[in-house]
């Protein structure tokens, strides 16, 4: 019976004993024992941070080899840990439901509003500036 190795290609970087990675024309790939068990693009964080955090879960590797290996902080990696074992793939891969900045008008920005001629939304942005600005002070001072 013959022992079989796990190879790698040129250019893997070992995140773990078992587990390697390496990067081509775009595309990262991961390899666990030699065989290619995931890939994505080099652009796709959720997918990168989707895999990384399955890898850690399954025991394939330990936090501190990912953070080693592509030189993330701790706390990304254990966010990313967290979302996977609290929600699991749908954390990564949904919509994301926000749809930008809320801004809130605040009461007296609707008061002083009313009483101005026609306004321009510029103007009316700087008004809602002015007041979260002022908010935050007040915040300070507290």
């Amino acid at each position: 019976m013959k022992l079989l190795l796990p190879l790698f290609p040129v250019g893997t970087k070992l995140i773990s004993d078992i587990l390697g990675v390496y990067e081509k024309e775009g595309i990262v790939q991961y390899i666990v024992n030699g065989l290619p068990v995931y890939s994505h693009s080099n652009k796709d964080r959720n997918a990168f941070r989707y895999i990384t955090s399955n890898f850690i879960h399954q025991g394939l590797c330990r936090k501190i080899d990912v953070q080693r290996c592509f030189h993330l902080s701790e706390d990304s990696v254990q966010r990313a840990y967290n979302k996977f074992t609290k929600e699991g793939v749908d954390a990564f891969f949904s919509e994301d439901g926000r749809k930008g900045k809320a801004y809130k008008i605040m009461q007296s920005i609707d008061n002083s509003l009313e009483h101005l001629p026609a306004i321009t939304q510029k103007q009316v942005v700087l008004f809602e500036k002015i007041e979260q600005h002022q908010q935050k002070e007040d915040e300070l001072k507290m």
